[in-house]
Order: C-alpha cells, then sequence, then structure tokens
C-alpha cells in the first residue's frame, strides 16, 4: 500500500529521465511531448515537472496524485476487456492548458495556486498490488498527463506486464515518435483526446494539432488499440463543418477506431456556456457513420442517447455488448466475433495481443 503523504515540493521524487537529446553544453531537448523542449541548467519545461539540473533532464518518479479503480468502460474504453477493472493512477502536471480541463486539480496543480491535490509517494509493485487485490485487469496512467510522465508509467508497466495485467494512457495525444517509441513494448491500450479539428484553437489550449493528428496516426499503425474522444463543447467544436472533418480524418486513418462523443459540463475556467444537449451527440454520431466510421459512441450522457451507448456488429448489426453509462448490461460475443455472422470485431475484447 502507498507508504505515505508527501508536499508539493516534488523535485525530491524524480530520477533522470530517459527522453532527452544532449545539446551543447549542458542544453538538452527534452522529448516526451510535442512541445520539443529546449531546456538550459535550471529551466522548466512548459509542463513544469521536467526539468535541467545542471545537464540532467529529472523527471517525476514514484509518487500519484490519484489512484482509483474504475471502470474500463470510464476511461472510456469500449472495445478493451467490457465490464473489468482500470488501477488508474496519475502524477501532477499537463503540457496544456485547458479552460474545459475536468481534472485540473492535477493537472493545472503547478501553474494554478486554486488547484490542491495530495500526493502519495508509492511504488510500481505497490500500484500492481492494489490493482491484483482489487481485482483490476489493466493499469492505466490517467488524470494529469501522461506523456510528460513517461518513465514512471513504463516503470509501473513492466511491473504490471510481469504479473500478467494489461497496460493504457488516456492522453491528449500531444506526443513525439520518441517518446511513441519508448512506450511502444510496454502500452497496450491508447485513448487519446481529439479536442478540436482547428490548429488555431489548439494553440490556445497550448499545443499543436498536427502533433495530436501525427500520434494518432503512428499509435493506430504501431498495432496498439486506440480509442478517440472529443468532448463536444457548445459554440467551441461542434459545428458541422468541424464534426465532419475530425470523423473524416479517423475514417482516414482506420474507419475501425472506435470515436466517443462526449457531453461537456462547466467546469474550471469554462463556466460561461450550457451542457452539451443530446442532439448535438446524436449529430456528431450521424456525421461519423457518414463519413464510414464502424463504431461511434455517444458519452455523459447514460441512457439518454438512443442506442449510440451499445456496441453493433457492423456487418449484422447483431448487439454485441449492451451499456448504460460505465455499466455492461449484457455481452453477447463468441470469443472476439459476433455469434450471428461470425464476423471479427476489432478490439481486445478477451486478452492483449
Amino acid at each position: 500500500m502507498p507508504s505515505k503523504t508527501i508536499p508539493h515540493n516534488l523535485d525530491s521524487l524524480t530520477r533522470p529521465g530517459d527522453l532527452v537529446k544532449k545539446l551543447d553544453g549542458q542544453n538538452l531537448l527534452c522529448t516526451a511531448c510535442g512541445h520539443l523542449c529546449r531546456l538550459r541548467p535550471g529551466q522548466r519545461g512548459i509542463c513544469k515537472v521536467r526539468f535541467n539540473s545542471e545537464g540532467t533532464l529529472m523527471v517525476p518518479f514514484r509518487y500519484s496524485a490519484g489512484l482509483h479503480n474504475d471502470p474500463i468502460e470510464k476511461k472510456p474504453f469500449f472495445h478493451a476487456l467490457p465490464g473489468s477493472q482500470a488501477m488508474s493512477f496519475g502524477m501532477l502536471g499537463c503540457d496544456f492548458r485547458c479552460a474545459y480541463c475536468q481534472n485540473w486539480f492535477t493537472s493545472q496543480s503547478l501553474k494554478d495556486e486554486a488547484a490542491t491535490v495530495r500526493t502519495i509517494a508509492v511504488t510500481a509493485g505497490e500500484i500492481c498490488d492494489m490493482a491484483q487485490e482489487q481485482g483490476s485487469k489493466v493499469v492505466v496512467s490517467t488524470y494529469n498527463e501522461p506523456l510528460i510522465t513517461s518513465e514512471w508509467a513504463v516503470e509501473v508497466f513492466q511491473e504490471a506486464k510481469r504479473r500478467g495485467l494489461g497496460t493504457a494512457y488516456v492522453s491528449n495525444g500531444h506526443g513525439t515518435p520518441e517518446v511513441l517509441e519508448y512506450l511502444r513494448p510496454w502500452i497496450d491500450l491508447f485513448k487519446i483526446d481529439l479536442k478540436s479539428f482547428s490548429e488555431k484553437e489548439y494553440r490556445r489550449l497550448g499545443g499543436n494539432l498536427s502533433a495530436v493528428l501525427e500520434t494518432i496516426q503512428a499509435v493506430h499503425d504501431m498495432g496498439i488499440w486506440l480509442e478517440l474522444v472529443s468532448l463536444l463543447i457548445p459554440g467551441y467544436n461542434d459545428s458541422d463543418n468541424e464534426l465532419v472533418e475530425m470523423a473524416e480524418f479517423i475514417a482516414g486513418v482506420s474507419s475501425t477506431i472506435p470515436w466517443h462523443v462526449t457531453a461537456f459540463h462547466p467546469d474550471y475556467k469554462m463556466q460561461d456556456r450550457g451542457r452539451t444537449p443530446v442532439d448535438t451527440l446524436l449529430r456528431a454520431t450521424r456525421h461519423g457513420k457518414k463519413a464510414g466510421l464502424q463504431f461511434v459512441y455517444s458519452g455523459n450522457l447514460p441512457g439518454q442517447v438512443q442506442n449510440t451507448e451499445n456496441t453493433y456488429c457492423f456487418n449484422c448489426q447483431h448487439l454485441l455488448v449492451e451499456r448504460r453509462g460505465f455499466q455492461v448490461l449484457s455481452i453477447n460475443l463468441k470469443g472476439e466475433c459476433c455469434p450471428s455472422c461470425d464476423a471479427p470485431v476489432p478490439g481486445r475484447w478477451i486478452k492483449f495481443c
């Protein structure tokens, strides 16, 4: 179990990082996220948690700002071990600054004095112990942005693999080729937020769209199971044009990638608009289907979105997984195939490889 609560001065809970390139003198290039921060000695990256200490990149290690056993559907993964539990762990910090962040207490805690959260010293073994004790089948790096704490995630994932557990990221997808190759041997599932299809809006969030689109393509090409989420915010990213652009991009990568369109509620610094209407989610699912996507789901409005929480066979429309919110009501699969027509159903339904 976690050993002790620790203060927010976390620089002692660090180790030399792996995702780094040496530049001239003691200057460094951090390759953990799409910002590719160039760091002089004493300088921190945009995330605030990775820093240059006299020519050595120091990165977060062996603590958690959140440990919780969640339904895997909450991440959300709808095509991976339905009905199972996922031990979710997170740290502090993010390379984005989303005004509507629903995990802002952890993601923005080093940038916003209003964000406060307790942190706990913990080892990879203790996280995996908790996962096994509570019946989890997967350990998930989430709550803050996991790409910027990838060295710690890999230590946890290596221990998880030794114990036969699956591994996953819940990420903004603002990655680099270096971080994806670093994660590749250890990760089974990857959820990425496609927050908009506007480069201008991504710059406002603190990132760039092109890095996210490249990460989506790369994760898919690596054979890691990928699901995408778009939180639809009224007047921000819910126009027909933008929804069509997102859907067509995803379909161009693969028509089998599940796309979750989810409802916004006012949070953090975005309190100036109402919740996402049901009709917006249903309109988005129609655009996804028209673009050729086989699996489009509506989220955050359980029981209100017709049948768009369920998984159906793309070939014969047989009901495969029935859901209400994060609750799985029934599973009707024959292994990893449809029991009606024997068509394979993309996903990781039984195992990860």
